[in-house]
């Protein structure tokens, strides 16, 4: 199977105005998208659209309308103007672990038929509740993918809107790097990463994971709200969040045959679908 689990860190480090550094021990799951009935089927501790120890929901990703994801993701590469069924599609995402799972970031990687990760959809989430996926060309050279976009969504009281992501990716092999710095007018001001080692997924993992990650995902959302206090505390500047058009947006970078991408509104994201997924 192509779907994989792999423990790493995150780690965090604002280089300014005031200097602030976090580094947490955590684990993510690589699904094959076309692989969830099968995973259903085999893990006696992961579900699909149902719970278990373990378990991944439709309605915790893409339109929030709970439609399988896979059909959502070939929506976006159409709309980008690719042919779908050219790829494959893994997603390097936290699960729910007894039912709860906020996911700060989720990241589709779309491989073509020469094993290359040839696009990279970045799903952003808020505490609001918000979501924003964008949609970008990966072209790794040496195993390395780098690209950057505009920032269209709040994120953090902490940083500004006026902001670029400038991505640098190792898509899983062996090993996954997702590295990001956030840069203003000024230069880069915030780097956070993620960087993980494969391990195959089975029930043996899985057990050991929770063992060793106990209520992780819990322990992410608090950690959210602790590290936002030690920040507040440090007399950083406080930006308010203005809500969004709307809870879901997509946007295209660099779109096949057109000359401009701007955000796509995705008219969903009930307060319905919003509470299956958890996400507040």
């Amino acid at each position: 199977m192509a779907s994989g689990l792999f423990t790493g860190e995150v780690v965090h480090v604002r280089r300014r105005p005031k200097q602030h550094r976090l580094r947490y021990r955590v684990f993510s799951l690589l699904l094959d998208l076309d692989e969830l009935d099968i995973l259903d089927r085999k893990l006696k501790f992961f579900a699909h659209n149902r719970f278990a120890l373990f378990s991944f929901h439709d309605a915790d990703h893409g339109d929030l309308s709970g439609q399988g994801p896979r059909a959502w993701v070939d929506a976006q590469l159409s709309e980008a103007g690719h042919d779908p069924a050219r790829f494959r599609v893994e997603l390097l995402c936290y699960p729910r672990i007894l039912g709860y799972v906020f996911n700060p970031l989720s990241v589709y990687f779309c491989f073509d038929e020469n094993d290359e990760a040839a696009l990279i959809l970045y799903e952003v989430c808020n505490t609001f509740g918000e979501r924003h996926t964008y949609v970008i060309p990966a072209k790794p050279e040496n195993g390395i993918a780098r690209h950057s976009c505009a920032k269209q969504m709040y994120v953090s009281p902490f940083t500004p809107m006026d902001c670029t992501y400038r991505f640098k990716i190792m898509p899983p092999r062996d090993r996954v790097l997702v590295a990001i710095n956030e840069a203003d007018q000024e230069g880069d001001f915030l780097y956070a990463s993620f960087a993980g080692r494969r391990q195959p997924l089975t029930d043996k993992s899985l057990l050991s994971a929770f063992w060793r990650y106990p209520l992780m995902t819990l322990k992410v959302s608090a950690a959210i709200h602790w590290e936002a206090f030690l920040l507040l505390s440090k007399g950083l500047r406080v930006f308010r969040h203005k809500r969004a058009e709307t809870r879901v947006a997509v946007s295209i970078e660099g779109v096949k045959n057109k000359s401009t991408s701007p955000p796509r509104i995705t008219e969903t994201g009930s307060s319905a679908a919003l509470a299956r997924g958890k996400t507040h």
